[in-house]
């Protein structure tokens, strides 16, 4: 790929914009397979299939409900769904962002068509004791749930389910 070349792989992710010098960050890459014939290439639509629990599998369905038992006991409030609302699609990405006493979340959701990638980027800022209590478990299971997210996405997006 030429250097300026405009490309959307070549853009920061928005996610690493919106928390600069995160606590955590990652991205997770998913290949949209070949057999998929049409490719939204909508970030926002991606976005809404990623984060909604109506794709994740069951397992990851699983912990969120545990998360939402469990939060209370160190205080921190339940999610709701609404949290992953996209706020804004700006440079060929959405962006998702919560902020909350105990921890400040953005995820980046862009798909590359040239590439046949989805990629999704997250970043976290942590406060105080409830921050660091609460992700010490979520940083281990963090990336695998991102991942099977991203790859249940994909799936039901080009029907390769």
């Amino acid at each position: 790929m030429a250097e300026g070349d405009g490309s959307q792989s070549s853009t920061v992710p928005l996610a690493l914009l919106a928390i600069e010098a995160p606590d955590y960050a990652d991205t997770v890459f998913v290949a949209i397979p070949i057999a998929a014939s049409s490719l939204p290439d909508d970030p926002a639509f991606w976005a809404g299939h990623v984060f909604d629990i109506r794709s994740a599998p069951r397992w990851v369905v699983a912990l969120l409900g545990l998360r939402q038992v469990m939060v209370g006991v160190i205080g921190v409030k339940r999610g709701s769904s609404s949290v992953f609302d996209v706020d804004r699609v700006e440079d060929g990405q959405a962006l998702i962002f919560a902020a909350d006493r105990h921890l400040d979340f953005a995820a980046s959701v862009r798909v590359d068509t040239a590439h046949r990638l989805l990629a999704v980027t997250t970043s976290i800022r942590l406060h105080g004791w409830r921050g660091r209590i609460y992700f010490a478990p979520v940083s281990v299971l963090h990336g695998p749930i991102l991942r099977a997210m991203a790859r249940r996405a994909v799936q039901r997006v080009t029907g390769t389910d």
